[in-house]
């Protein structure tokens, strides 16, 4: 969902060596900038008349995380459409970006795009490199990855953990996407059902994955973990946030809370040892349900209502609970 749009002439989408660019707000929002049109306009100007759905023009800088010119992208109220903007600015299909980092061109699982970017976080994108075809042997019943997605149809590696399965097989590295496995394609799947495949495989068997990686300049091609917390200096961390939503229209707010922050950091974590998933929007999504229910089954129930397609067992909806009441006394001393 669009949220708004000025009347001024558009900057053109790519901008060389820019440092800060009169009327932008800067690197991030235009709180103060043009009025614009009402939220969920298209390409037209904006009324004139006073309008209370009007939003403050927000404006994102950009790049190709192997190296581009700087471009802005604005008017999106999802992932999907951040794909598309971050397309037109450099002129190729959406279907290239695999997933977004910010404020650092490194394939860092630190600082991968999640739920919400800071009004004044720069966005990399990381696009689509190498294909490879890897065959594993499941000797163990756990192989040692972590699957999250972004939002657009393509389900990646976000961790390997040491000394397992995958961690022997060096072709396999953190931001892999999984495209395909023993030939059944799997773009357009969510992570929770890749995870699933790969758990459900038999011990013993043998497996083809088809994969993609992110395609990396020369100079940034590190070691296979990704993401060292160093990488470039942050370009900024806006206290506001634009949160983006897989169901319903991005939101404007304030930054989390510690008690959020850590209630999400929980949830994430039991995710990940459940499901062998990470997913930063859905671990808040619970965490705002699970505010407002009064005990475990009302937890249950809602979760069952707005995410039914996880399937999440009774003995994980009982640990969230108990992750976000944990949070919640924290918050209280």
């Amino acid at each position: 969902m669009p949220l708004g749009l000025g009347r001024r002439k558009k900057p053109p989408p790519l901008v060389e060596n820019e440092e800060r660019s009169e009327g932008s707000g800067g690197r991030g929002a235009a709180p103060g900038g043009d009025p614009g049109g009402a939220a969920g306009g298209g390409g037209a100007g904006g009324g004139t008349g006073a309008t209370p759905a009007l939003r403050p023009r927000l404006v994102f800088h950009t790049q190709l995380a192997h190296g581009s010119p700087t471009g802005r992208v604005e008017g999106f109220g999802n992932v999907r459409e951040l794909y598309g903007k971050i397309g037109e600015a450099f002129g190729i299909p959406p279907g290239e970006v695999l997933f977004c980092t910010l404020n650092t061109p490194k394939v860092d699982m630190e600082k991968l795009l999640g739920g919400q970017i800071g009004l004044e976080d720069f966005i990399f994108a990381h696009t689509r490199g190498q294909r490879k075809e890897v065959t594993v042997l499941k000797s163990e019943e756990a192989l040692g990855l972590t699957i999250t997605d972004n939002g657009a149809g393509y389900a990646f590696i976000k961790r390997i953990r040491e000394g397992s399965v995958i961690a022997r097989v060096p072709l396999i590295g953190v931001g892999d996407v999984i495209e395909a496995i023993d030939g059944r394609s799997l773009v357009g799947a969510r992570h929770f059902e890749v995870a699933k495949l790969l758990q459900e495989l038999p011990r013993g068997h043998r497996f083809t994955l088809q994969l993609t990686e992110p395609r990396r300049a020369f100079d940034m091609i590190g070691p296979r973990s990704g993401g060292s917390r160093g990488g470039a200096p942050q370009v900024g961390t806006g206290r506001g946030t634009l949160r983006l939503r897989s169901r319903g229209p991005a939101t404007l707010e304030e930054q989390p809370s510690a008690f959020e922050e850590r209630a999400v950091a929980k949830v994430d974590d039991l995710l990940e040892s459940y499901m062998g998933i990470r997913d930063s929007e859905l671990a808040a999504t619970m965490v705002e349900l699970g505010r407002d229910a009064a005990c475990p089954d009302a937890l249950a129930e809602a979760l069952d209502s707005q995410l039914g397609d996880f399937a999440f067992p009774d003995e994980f909806v009982f640990d969230v609970w108990g992750a976000i009441g944990d949070a919640k006394t924290r918050d209280a001393h």
